[in-house]
């Protein structure tokens, strides 16, 4: 039986979402976010990641790889906010839903959406200014031989930026949290710290490490955003997955899990 269930108003939901954090985020119409999203707000973790990534002092029309872009709200973002010239890569989602999604959005001639697997990236070296990955880069990116492989598709002196579902401690031996043992998935083993992050990408000598740090309070984000999908979103899937999710951050209350940004410039 379909979800019947009313939704909330835009302009109660626009309340809600409004966050001094992110301003430019907040211009965004929330309904088009709840339909489009795929895991934490990930125009939120963009624009914290922003600065950072100096993605404001690119020159316009920069050329941008969203690698791993899901629905393409990222991609959108990076046109719209920064004047890039964006390549939307991802696996998952077919390149003929993210361009009906891009065009609606008005930006089909700003953003090329492709069908690309992280490892099989069919582009030239120095083909971009930077490389954006927004929670998707902890899937593949924690292969020790895989950064060289993805930076040499910058431009020499161009930056990577990515954030990513992150703990606080490494855990000690082969047991998660004590308290997160119930909600623990395999998948969060790709779940590392900043220091961690900050050590792989060093010592795989293609780039200096620029930014390697939490996101303050990140988890109140989270939460936020997970309690709106598990009522708001329009796919049953979604639902559940943000309630599993919100239920396990809200116990956690920030003690293990968060948020890393990491940005490299390349070497």
């Amino acid at each position: 039986m379909p979800d019947i269930t009313p939704r909330t108003s835009s302009e109660a939901l626009t309340q809600r979402l409004t966050h001094a954090r992110y301003p430019r985020s907040n211009s965004y119409d929330a309904r088009w976010v709840i339909d489009n999203q795929m895991g934490p707000n990930a125009l939120w973790l963009l624009e914290w990641l922003a600065p950072a990534l100096g993605l404001d002092a690119l020159r316009p029309r920069a050329r941008v790889l969203d690698l791993g872009c899901g629905r393409a709200m990222t991609s959108v973002f990076l046109a719209r906010e920064y004047d890039a010239q964006v390549t939307a890569a991802d696996l998952w989602v077919k390149p003929d839903e993210n361009a009906r999604r891009i065009a609606e959005a008005g930006f089909a001639d700003r953003v090329l959406p492709v069908h690309a697997e992280a490892h099989d990236l069919p582009f030239a070296e120095g083909s971009f200014d930077a490389i954006v990955s927004i929670d998707a880069y902890q899937y593949f990116g924690t292969d020790d031989l895989y950064l060289p492989t993805l930076t040499r598709l910058l431009k020499p002196g161009g930056r990577i930026g990515v954030v990513v579902p992150a703990l606080r401690e490494e855990p000690a031996g082969a047991e998660p949290p004590e308290h997160l043992k119930p909600y623990w998935e395999p998948d969060f083993w790709c779940f590392h710290t900043a220091d961690w992050w900050r050590r792989q990408w060093t010592r795989s000598g293609t780039v200096e490490v620029e930014a390697a740090d939490w996101l303050d309070d990140g988890w109140r984000d989270w939460l936020l955003w997970c309690d709106v999908i598990a009522e708001e979103s329009p796919e049953e899937f979604h639902r559940t997955m943000a309630r599993q999710v919100g239920e396990m951050v809200r116990l956690d209350e920030g003690r293990a899990l968060g948020f890393v940004r990491l940005v490299g410039r390349r070497i």
